[in-house]
């Protein structure tokens, strides 16, 4: 049998343990709460975005838009909404929307993704003309588009699809790669 004093003792002893484990449960509450962060997860977020792209001399080349803007990683922005103008100074009549871009820091292409359109009134031929992908990588300083996808492409009254083109936006030429079926009025 324990004497009362080895009661006491042991009791103490219990209640430290169960007291060490208490604060040890708390502690570990408390760390999983607080989310860390890392120097590369942070970024920043925008709403209503703008970006402007200057040419090599400096003057204004293009506008990009964007209903959102979202900082991923040190080189990588992404956007929703997007809606892209050449200047007036540039002479390219041509206009593009899409779902969403992403523009690396190190690469001058803006990747156009998710119902694609470009459109000039001053298109080729001199007719309204509209180009539908779903993917489209524009290179804003060198004026040209390319896909790999499939086209759509109405020039006035004529359509063709394709899978793939490179059209320049400055020239109002295109190239289209395979796979090129049309339909023509007369």
């Amino acid at each position: 049998m324990m004497t009362p004093r080895e009661i006491v003792v042991v009791i103490v002893l219990a209640a430290g343990a169960v007291w060490t484990w208490y604060l040890s449960q708390s502690s570990d509450d408390e760390e999983s709460a607080t989310p860390s962060f890392d120097a590369s997860q942070r970024g920043y977020y925008l709403r209503a975005a703008r970006i402007l792209g200057t040419g090599p001399d400096g003057s204004l080349l293009y506008e990009l838009q964007a209903r959102e803007a979202e900082q991923l990683g040190q080189d990588r922005i992404a956007f929703t909404d997007v809606h892209l103008d050449y200047s007036p100074q540039s002479d390219v009549p041509w206009s593009v929307n899409a779902d969403s871009a992403t523009i690396h820091t190190d690469e001058p292409v803006v990747l156009l993704e998710g119902q694609v359109r470009a459109i000039s009134s001053e298109g080729f031929s001199g007719n309204d003309t509209e180009i539908r992908t779903e993917y489209l990588e524009v290179y804003p300083e060198e004026f040209l588009a390319e896909t790999d996808d499939r086209v759509q492409i109405r020039i006035g009254e004529r359509s063709l699809t394709a899978t793939g083109m490179l059209a320049s936006l400055q020239d109002n030429q295109i190239k289209l790669k395979s796979n090129v079926r049309g339909k023509f009025a007369p």
